[in-house]
């Protein structure tokens, strides 16, 4: 089983990286997956890519703010783009991104697993569990506006997508990997990292058992009596935290997403969470009513836990050194090169570089 790790602030921050430097953090990139995958496989890039300080480690190697929300979306769109380039030869792939290119994700997954025989099916679905997960059934005041998908021609995968709070200015990273992942709705994450909640709603932690069993039989329940129940919770007087989840939620409106539920009928949790048009809302609602009303408590507990090689685009903690940062893609290109032509020496000297060659 996938455990969560790390935690760190990632402040929102506005702006374009220059062009200049976002082609050589690509060009940087290439470089590194190059090596990574001559010296280890595709499976070990997904799990550091799912490691989340390993992956704020090489978004600070490729020059980008260490402190920045920025650093998730640049670094996936400069892997993304070096793998546009290499995926096929190596066998790895990435689809999504940030906003649109985020709904783009299924059509991407879909091309590029079709050109290597692989069923798309299994990825489809676990992208889009993915992305509902961290949206509905993980309420933690973040929305997911970045969701970037790597998988290799084994079908192997990790996900990096990220959520904001932009009344605070912050924002929230989650990982996923398929390799140990038993389940899509108990402890799924590789790790979250990210501004601590004040207010959080997860169902999909261990404790949280009790919720997801109660919830799906709740909801095969008819619409309008779920309506009912709900206004009658809005006006009892209930503790803070509980009057603050249900302040939002306005009866008439969820009584449509009752009746999606109800006719949808879903055996289980997973298979609930997977039905279109039950959002955070619809799913807040019925743990509420799961709680309150068969005592099968939700959990409250955040999961979010918590490199300087080349400055950063902002100057901080020094400006890029052009000169430096090209001379470092240059000695990792000339090593892959000549390790491709058995000339393994230089390779093996860059072993030193601990974010390279050394587990996370």
């Amino acid at each position: 089983m996938a455990t969560r790790t790390g935690y760190a602030d990632l402040p929102l921050h506005g702006g374009h990286v220059p062009r200049w430097l976002f082609l050589r953090m690509v060009r940087l990139s290439r470089a590194i997956l190059l090596a990574l995958a001559e010296e280890f496989g595709t499976a070990e890039i997904l799990r550091r890519l799912s490691d989340p300080h390993w992956f704020q480690a090489l978004g600070c190697l490729l020059g980008f703010d260490w402190h920045s929300s920025g650093l998730t979306t640049t670094t996936c769109s400069a892997l993304k783009l070096a793998l546009a380039e290499i995926g096929p030869e190596l066998g790895l792939f990435a689809a999504g991104g940030k906003g649109a290119a985020s709904r783009e994700t299924p059509k991407e997954i879909e091309l590029q697993a079709e050109r290597v025989g692989l069923e798309p099916g299994p990825l489809l679905y676990a992208s889009r569990m993915s992305a509902k997960v961290d949206s509905a059934a993980l309420q933690d005041g973040f929305q997911i506006y970045h969701h970037v998908f790597f998988f290799d021609r084994e079908g192997r995968w990790c996900v990096v997508q990220q959520g904001m709070r932009e009344s605070a200015h912050l924002a929230r990273r989650y990982h996923w990997l398929s390799e140990g992942l038993e389940s899509f709705v108990v402890e799924p994450h590789a790790g979250v990292v990210g501004a601590r909640a004040d207010l959080v709603l997860n169902l999909v932690a261990q404790e949280a058992e009790p919720a997801r069993a109660a919830i799906p039989e709740l909801a095969r329940k008819p619409p309008d009596q779920l309506a009912a129940e709900l206004r009658h919770l809005k006006r009892l007087k209930l503790p803070e935290r509980h009057a603050l989840l249900l302040s939002d939620l306005d009866p008439k409106r969820l009584e449509s997403v009752f009746l999606r539920t109800y006719e949808a009928a879903a055996p289980d949790f997973e298979k609930l969470l997977g039905v279109q048009g039950l959002g955070a809302k619809g799913l807040r609602a019925l743990a509420l009513l799961a709680e309150l009303l068969y005592g099968a408590p939700a959990s409250f507990r955040d999961p979010a836990r918590f490199a300087f090689a080349h400055g950063g685009k902002d100057g901080t903690p020094y400006p890029v050194d052009r000169a430096t940062y090209d001379r470092t893609v240059a000695a990792l290109e000339r090593a892959v090169r000549q390790a491709r032509l058995g000339e393994r020496e230089e390779l093996a000297a860059l072993r030193r570089i601990p974010l390279l060659f050394r587990s996370p």
